[in-house]
């Protein structure tokens, strides 16, 4: 095992190394280990105007922010105002969706651990007004549900922003205002933005998409408490963390029960073995690790946290290629530190060999993309991705080859953003496949 001065010394010599490498224009990290910690920063912001980024910049966390919202919601469990396993209409009644008995049963458990099975990328701009997330959730009034309420994982950010409004009928308070009091400032933490008029006061990082600086800084504030803009330096993400494992946060029994498995996840790649209550969850030899990833507009963040050790590692990054800089970085840091291992990602076959696509072929869509199975003449199978709405006005279609892994999983057989993505193929619909599952669940098209 390393401590943290050695880590402080590889940080500092391979992070700008690394970030070139992986051609990622800037990152902050820190490290906590024991209770004590350690931050870094190399690169620059903003490859327009060359500012440079330093351990106090503030990066958007995305999808980390889910964790925050969970915690939210636990808090008021601890105070006897939610029960877990009620309908969410119980706390927000006006809540309607396409499937209306799914919309009466839908509880508050499913939707902190992804099982409630309706369509989940839906990003509507509802504005800025401190009614926005009330707004929203009454967009959803016409969402297609995917499957049973309880039937399997499938990530859903309008579910974090129903949680969200959960949240703010109980406090009689905004979202933001929420995170604010209940734990931004009894936390202490001093570098933390809930929108883009608080990250001007600070030292912000710009996304990047190949083109360039992304050409706005955040998603809609609708979409806030499934993270659509909460940022931070990781300082401030690593003090919530350890807030968890030392039980300062929540009571015992809520910090130990977001921790609990809820769902088994299908191999994904990326994602965990199974998600708690809002906690991604890898079930490693030495673990378990906890954690959860984030993605805005040209901005990823890494969180990972090995209660046993007391470990925790916070990496944020504006552009390039943040997943295999992620390898990089904590398949190094988690061994030496803790003792554990990330799974590998999958990976190919070496010679993949042909195979029937007839149950997989054809178009599976929803909100934001479309995904469109073929198989040419010769027996390769190919998967175009047309991405539309929101994700269609920042990035491009593609086409990748598929080969078969294992069973009923296709997978990339050229890597895209460092990652050869696994695709499920679930149910059956005539004889054909009803699913993809890429961590959400996309139906075959009628």
């Amino acid at each position: 095992m390393v401590n943290l001065d050695d880590v402080s010394g590889w940080l500092e010599d391979r992070l700008p190394t690394l970030l070139s490498e992986h051609g990622v224009p800037g990152a902050a990290i820190a490290v906590s280990a024991g209770g004590e910690m350690v931050d870094h920063a190399a690169g620059v912001l903003n490859t327009g105007t060359g500012v440079e980024a330093t351990p106090d910049s503030v990066f958007q966390i995305g999808s980390i922010t889910k964790v925050w919202t969970a915690t939210l919601v636990m808090k008021l469990v601890d105070e006897g105002k939610i029960d877990l396993d009620a309908p969410v209409r119980r706390y927000v009644p006006e809540l309607r969706l396409g499937d209306e008995s799914a919309a009466a049963a839908i509880t508050v458990r499913q939707l902190l651990c992804h099982t409630a099975g309706f369509e989940g990328d839906l990003f509507t701009d509802t504005g800025r007004g401190d009614d926005c997330v009330e707004k929203y959730v009454a967009t959803l009034d016409g969402v297609d549900q995917l499957f049973a309420p309880g039937e399997m994982f499938s990530y859903n950010n309008a579910g974090f922003c129903v949680l969200g409004r959960i949240v703010e009928v109980l406090r009689d308070k905004p979202f933001d205002t929420c995170l604010r009091d209940d734990l931004v400032t009894p936390l202490g933490l001093t570098h933390v933005a809930t929108c883009a008029d608080e990250a001007i006061l600070h030292r912000a990082a710009v996304g990047h998409l190949p083109s360039g600086p992304a050409p706005v800084w955040s998603l809609a504030r609708s979409n806030a408490p499934a993270g659509s803009a909460l940022a931070m330096r990781p300082r401030d993400l690593l003090t919530f963390a350890q807030a968890h494992l030392d039980g300062t946060v929540l009571s015992p029994g809520s910090g130990k029960a977001m921790r609990e498995r809820q769902v088994s996840l299908p191999p994904l790649g990326l994602m965990g073995t199974s998600w708690g209550l809002g906690w991604e969850m890898y079930d490693v030899p030495g673990g378990p690790v906890i954690g959860h990833d984030g993605g805005t507009i040209g901005q990823a963040a890494f969180l990972r946290v090995v209660p046993a050790a007391n470990v925790a590692v916070a990496l944020l990054t504006n552009g390039g290629d943040p997943i295999s800089l992620y390898r990089e970085i904590y398949g190094y840091l988690l061994p030496a530190l803790a003792g554990v291992e990330l799974p590998p990602f999958p990976e190919p076959p070496p010679d993949p060999g042909p195979f029937d696509a007839s149950r997989y072929v054809g178009t599976y869509s929803c909100e934001v993309v479309d995904l469109t199975v073929t198989q040419d003449d010769d027996g390769r199978v190919w998967l175009e991705t047309a991405p539309k709405g929101v994700l269609g006005e920042l990035s491009q279609a593609d086409r990748t080859e598929l080969v078969r892994l294992d069973d009923d999983t296709l997978i990339q057989r050229e890597p895209q953003h460092g990652l050869h993505q696994p695709h499920v193929f679930l149910g059956d619909d005539n004889g054909r496949a009803r699913y993809i599952h890429t961590g959400r669940v996309i139906r075959r098209a009628a």
